[in-house]
């Protein structure tokens, strides 16, 4: 089921072209439905869906024709649409730079890893940026907040930001039917076109894309380049929580299968097998691409024939290419080096009687296509790189007597599903002789079983399940956001929590340090409170209704050298140790076996050898590897390993090893803030709790104080959390705590002290 609030919602498909083409001669104009991938799995499910599921669908594309041509279309228009359609006009040199020049000129080679072929034009990104921005002023004016916009593929990367300045609350998808390159590819580009592109995307609730692998070179390209960490799939941009998953598209597997049957696709079967008589025949059918591997086709075709003479007037190879894109250069060469190529294979090895290749340099209707598919024995499908490939799918879905042989390249992200074509490496053309070989040969069970088994996948993940389980994720990601959301302290809160603090007469402030009282250093060293902040606690501890504890990671001797002087108490490596007010310290925590650290400090030493300006901090109780200064992917991927490393080295050890902020250490098990908070509140009755932290090991505080009625809990940073509020950083808590100084008293109310 779609995910849907009781409210229904419009609808808007965005992409780069509307889903119809206007045509005009002379007499009149005509429509006609545009053809590609896109078109078909967004029109199929949409016509499946329930007509209750939204209340309008809107579609918001490039009309491929002026103001004036659609005025006098809109009657035509009217009558056979399936959308209310959005058109954005463009000027048409305009739209040139950015959807020949800079979408299909720099972003299509490069995400398809072909990178010698990008062009790094400045005015192609400048047109690209603008052809958004007018994408994101026509929908702006339409949508409203609580509608869902769908924005479809690579034309418009940076497009969810630019709406989201207009419209902060909508929900957004994204698509991509492309692949997603990896960081060493994308960081080609500029720094600054990397970072919009990547913050446009991020700007999305939900990014899709057609393989795991595609997802996973999309965060690492945001952890590289936007300094940004994910946990799994997911990431947070800008206050939301984003999801980067992936979603295989399908197809209308019954329109396939069903049209394979009909009257008019057996009449064209029949000629074709005519055609073919006692020969094998293999059928490719593919965009003018230099992605799609055609030449790389025709020679392992050529080397099949070459390898096996006895198949020379045996196999026919049906080669249908549909016009692209023509007017680029890299096409139109493309196409000049196929033609010569077939021409000379056609000549060296045909006859008057027979042709290696039967080449079809045009469109094909849908009856020819399916007649095709279930005409030909073999199909070759052998991109060089490629989002999904439907002609795959299609091909399967179309064989409705269970036979016929699918060749595919293991570089098509149909291949993660179709696992049981015969899968190849688009490069080795003599692995593909040999895979045309053996599916010319294969028997009927063998064919059958494939078959079956590419079918059921094909069938049960077709276009409507592809889009229903983007929408549920969709949906999924926003409610996940609700709950998640941070609440950030507000005025409304901060007067509540600063009258309960003023009426109250015993009160508890726990303050943890690195990160919450002080922002990070470099160096542990380094993080020396000011004379300001030293000040505040000290005004704070002149109350004596207050007891603060300064509740840190930190070693001893380091919080005395800074803080020991002040009124207030000290709890240092997470309550391993505990200096009460106006008393010295105390061990909570044995070395039950004096060698674990030694055990356990090679593999940190090692870890830093490996991880630049990564360091060990050795304390009384425990040890820590810090990587905060280290490079943000490298460092992360090192705290992992090392992570599990400990994981199993301690396995048998008093201790527990614990991932903090940028931070990962070891220390003696049943040490932990919640505990030494569990201590103190069990110690002493309060009637006002203030706990402040920003790390994970804080979160254990915040949980033992959840059920605490007079406990105010507070998390520094924008991650969500078990605390109550959030606030911005350490430099609007000492704000927040001077405030607390220079609050004017209140009566006391009959608050229930709490022990």
């Amino acid at each position: 089921m779609i995910y849907l609030t009781t409210m229904k919602k419009k609808l808007f498909i965005i992409s780069n072209r509307l889903p119809l083409t206007i045509e005009q001669n002379e007499q009149d104009i005509q429509l006609r439905q545009s053809s590609g991938g896109l078109v078909s799995a967004i029109s199929a499910f949409l016509k499946k869906s329930s007509p209750d599921t939204f209340s309008e669908q809107i579609w918001a594309g490039f009309p491929d024709c002026n103001y004036d041509i659609w005025q006098r279309a809109r009657g035509a228009i009217q009558s056979t649409r399936d959308y209310t359609y959005l058109p954005v006009f463009i000027e048409e040199e305009l739209y040139q730079r950015y959807y020949q020049g800079f979408s299909n000129s720099l972003i299509w080679p490069l995400f398809h890893y072909f990178p010698s072929f990008a062009e790094y034009n400045d005015d192609y990104y400048n047109a690209y940026i603008r052809v958004n921005e007018l994408f994101a002023e026509a929908v702006s004016q339409q949508v409203n907040n609580g509608d869902m916009v769908w924005i479809q593929d690579y034309h418009l990367l940076p497009l969810a930001a630019m709406l989201r300045r207009y419209h902060p609350t909508i929900s957004i998808g994204f698509f991509l039917h492309i692949p997603f390159p990896s960081y060493e590819l994308f960081r080609l580009m500029p720094k600054p076109w990397q970072h919009q592109l990547l913050k446009g995307m991020a700007a999305a609730d939900l990014i899709g894309f057609h393989t795991i692998d595609y997802a996973a070179d999309f965060l690492a390209c945001i952890a590289n380049v936007l300094k940004i960490e994910h946990d799994g799939q997911f990431f947070r941009f800008e206050e939301r929580l984003v999801k980067a998953d992936a979603f295989p598209i399908g197809i209308d597997f019954d329109q396939f299968h069903e049209a394979a049957g009909s009257e008019e696709v057996s009449r064209i079967r029949q000629q074709y097998i005519a055609l073919k008589g006692p020969q094998k025949m293999i059928f490719s059918v593919d965009r003018l691409d230099y992605t799609k591997g055609l030449h790389n086709r025709l020679k392992g075709y050529h080397r099949f024939l070459t390898q096996h003479p006895e198949y020379i007037g045996k196999v026919m190879f049906v080669l249908v290419v549909i016009p692209s894109r023509d007017e680029i250069d890299k096409y139109s060469e493309n196409k000049r080096i196929i033609d010569e190529y077939i021409g000379n294979l056609n000549g060296s090895l045909g006859d008057i009687s027979w042709l290696p290749v039967r080449y079809h340099y045009n469109h094909l209707p849908f009856e020819e296509l399916v007649g095709l598919y279930t005409a030909c024995d073999l199909a070759l499908i052998t991109p060089l790189r490629d989002g999904m490939n439907l002609v795959a799918k299609e091909y399967v879905a179309s064989q409705n007597d269970g036979k016929g042989v699918l060749i595919l390249s293991e570089m098509a992200g149909a291949a993660r599903e179709l696992t049981d074509a015969l899968l190849i490496n688009p490069n080795d053309t003599k692995e593909m002789a040999d895979a045309i070989k053996t599916g010319i040969e294969m028997s009927e069970s063998e064919q059958r079983d494939r078959m079956a088994a590419m079918q059921k996948v094909v069938k049960k993940y077709n276009i409507n399940a592809w889009a229903n389980d983007f929408f549920a994720t969709l949906g999924e990601v926003i409610k996940q956001q609700g709950s998640l959301e941070t609440k950030f302290l507000d005025n409304f809160s901060s007067v509540g929590l600063l009258d309960a603090y003023a009426r109250s007469s015993r009160r508890l402030l726990l303050l943890d340090y690195d990160g919450t009282l002080i922002p990070f250093s470099k160096e542990p060293s380094e993080a020396i409170p000011d004379p300001i902040l030293l000040q505040t606690l000290k005004d704070l501890s002149a109350d004596k209704r207050n007891h603060i504890y300064i509740i840190s990671g930190r070693d001893s001797e380091s919080l005395e050298k800074w803080l020991g002087h002040l009124e207030v108490g000290l709890i240092a490596e997470h309550g391993a140790k505990i200096k009460n007010i106006g008393r010295g310290w105390q061990n909570e925590a044995f070395r039950a076996d004096e060698d674990w650290m030694a055990k356990i400090r090679p593999l940190m030493e090692l870890q830093s050898d490996k991880c630049v300006r990564s360091f060990i901090e050795e304390k009384e109780f425990s040890l820590a590897w810090h990587y905060r200064n280290a490079e943000l992917v490298h460092g992360g991927l090192m705290a992992k390993e090392l992570f599990n490393r400990l994981l199993n080295a301690t396995a048998n050890l008093p201790v527990n090893v614990l991932a903090g902020n940028k931070v990962i250490e070891v220390r003696p098990n049943g040490i932990d803030k919640g505990s030494a908070v569990t201590k103190l509140i069990s110690e002493q009755s309060y009637d006002f709790i203030l706990c402040l932290g920003d790390d994970k090991t804080d979160e254990d505080m915040f949980k033992i104080l959840a059920s605490v009625d007079v406990a105010y809990t507070i998390k520094v940073g924008q991650d969500a959390s078990f605390a109550k509020y959030n606030i911005q950083s350490p430099h609007v808590v000492r704000t927040f705590l001077q405030t607390i100084v220079d609050y004017p008293e209140l009566p006391p109310t009959a608050v229930k002290f709490m022990r």
